[in-house]
């Protein structure tokens, strides 16, 4: 069966499923989940947000999340506006072509392991800068995860610009993989729920763009031996989580303000909270298995803050020609973060 027949057949049994083809007086958003089913964005942060929204519509608003992903990750912001679903989650690194403001957050050497402050800040540099970046969707929220990490695979940690060149990396596409091939080293790269498939055949000896909890929810640490960590971490992802415009106007304009009202800044800090509390029990569950954690060479992380900064100019440069004041959103952006930092 084609691929576009086969997702739509996976949602027509989900919306049959989730009793969608009765009609009443009820609005019902299908909300499709790229990861896993068992992962916590689907059965638990998504989860979440359903009930808020349940609650604050006082029902007349009800959220149906399939049981297995129509569309993969690429492709969640087409499958939204094209109506395959009416709302999705999308990894923003993997539409660049479309969007470039949310990617500020995403600049590297500028992450903290505070994601709800990184997030608030993201959130708020979204409304002061490039708030009409998003018109063919409704924006529902967007949020920032725990910064990722550098990993080895072998027994020699990775701790020179040395090391980083004679490795072949799996990195996230976007920032990690850009760095790492503008370094020279050989890099593979994809989107972290295919990570397993490309790190456990031994495809890679190191990988990064990966917090502690992606290492241990993906199945990593059998492949893994040592972390390399960083005084000022390498980088961080953002999320955006997205609604069909047609839909949205379908619900009344009491119910959107209800809706808000539980997305935005609210759902950005309990979304990126998850990764904060995951991040600390993977990293007990990481040491107990043996992987060791490596403080940075200072002279290793001057060399990569280094060669991150082309990265960051590139962004500021793209911002500015797309419409938005890159260095005002870069500098507000960053500003934020060690605010809220310190506030929260």
């Amino acid at each position: 069966m084609p691929m576009n027949l086969m997702r739509v057949a996976a949602l027509a049994a989900a919306l049959v499923a989730f009793g969608m083809g009765s009609a009443n007086a009820t609005t019902r958003i299908v909300v499709n989940c790229f990861w896993p089913p068992q992962h916590f964005v689907c059965k638990s942060i998504l989860k979440n947000w359903s009930e808020w929204v349940e609650k604050a519509t006082e029902g007349r608003v009800k959220i149906a999340i399939p049981p297995k992903s129509v569309a993969p990750p690429p492709h969640q912001w087409a499958s939204v506006e094209k109506g395959v679903v009416d709302a999705a989650v999308q990894f923003n690194g993997l539409v660049q072509n479309r969007i470039v403001g949310p990617l500020v957050a995403m600049n590297p050497f500028i992450a903290t392991t505070d994601a709800q402050a990184m997030s608030s800040a993201l959130w708020e540099t979204y409304n002061k800068y490039f708030s009409d970046e998003f018109k063919s969707v409704k924006l529902l929220s967007m949020w920032v995860i725990t910064p990722a990490d550098l990993w080895s695979q072998t027994d020699k940690p990775v701790n020179s610009m040395a090391d980083l060149k004679s490795r072949k990396i799996w990195a996230l596409p976007g920032t990690n993989a850009n760095i790492m091939k503008g370094i020279g080293a050989g890099v593979v790269a994809g989107p972290a729920v295919q990570a397993n498939a490309i790190i456990s055949r031994g495809v890679v000896d190191a990988f990064v763009g990966l917090s502690p909890t992606s290492v241990r929810d993906f199945q990593l640490i059998p492949y893994t031996k040592s972390m390399t960590r960083f005084k000022t971490r390498i980088y961080s992802t953002s999320f955006s989580f997205l609604m069909n415009n047609k839909k949205w106007a379908e619900i009344s304009a009491k119910d959107q303000a209800a809706i808000m009202a539980v997305s935005g800044e609210k759902f950005a800090r309990m979304a990126s909270d998850h990764w904060v509390q995951r991040d600390k029990t993977a990293s007990v569950l990481l040491a107990e298995k043996g992987v060791t954690i490596v403080d940075a060479d200072p002279a290793f992380e001057a060399a990569l803050i280094a060669a991150g900064k082309g990265l960051t100019q590139k962004w500021i440069k793209k911002a500015t020609a797309k419409g938005i004041d890159g260095q005002g959103a870069y500098d507000f952006y960053v500003k934020r973060v060690g605010e809220l930092s310190k506030k929260m």
